[in-house]
């Protein structure tokens, strides 16, 4: 386990809750519409801030999913994923900034075909971080 976070394990498991809720809502807004949460990322799609988001969010969620996965009901699935974060977010750091944005626009460019099952999948993912630590 990967020891690296100052806090209990109940905020921790407060905070994947949280996440959880989060992913699972934002899944629901994009089947709904999905033009709110991709309109977002169009939006924003050429600022620094979402590479920079994008890479401090994966590596907060990585570092608690990796300390919490001896509290979840899937200890070494939430291992890893957490590591599947980690390597995402190196990844997006060492990709530049450049190919972060043809990244970006690939990915919405398949939002009409694909988008209502990124919703579906968030909502599956939210549900199972709530599920894996309740």
């Amino acid at each position: 386990m990967l020891d690296v976070l100052p806090y209990d394990e109940s905020q921790i498991a407060a905070a994947l809750l949280l996440f959880g809720v989060l992913t699972l809502i934002a899944g629901v807004a994009i089947i709904v519409n999905p033009d709110i949460v991709f309109g977002v990322l169009r939006r924003n799609s050429e600022e620094l801030g979402l590479q920079v988001l994008a890479i401090g969010a994966r590596r907060v969620v990585g570092a608690l999913l990796i300390h919490s996965a001896g509290i979840s009901r899937f200890p070494r699935t939430m291992d890893v994923i957490g590591w599947l974060a980690i390597v995402a977010v190196i990844t997006f750091a060492g990709i530049g900034r450049n190919n972060f944005k043809r990244f970006i626009a690939w990915a919405l460019s398949l939002q009409k075909t694909y988008g209502r099952v990124a919703g579906l999948i968030a909502i599956c993912f939210g549900g199972f971080l709530v599920y894996a630590i309740v």
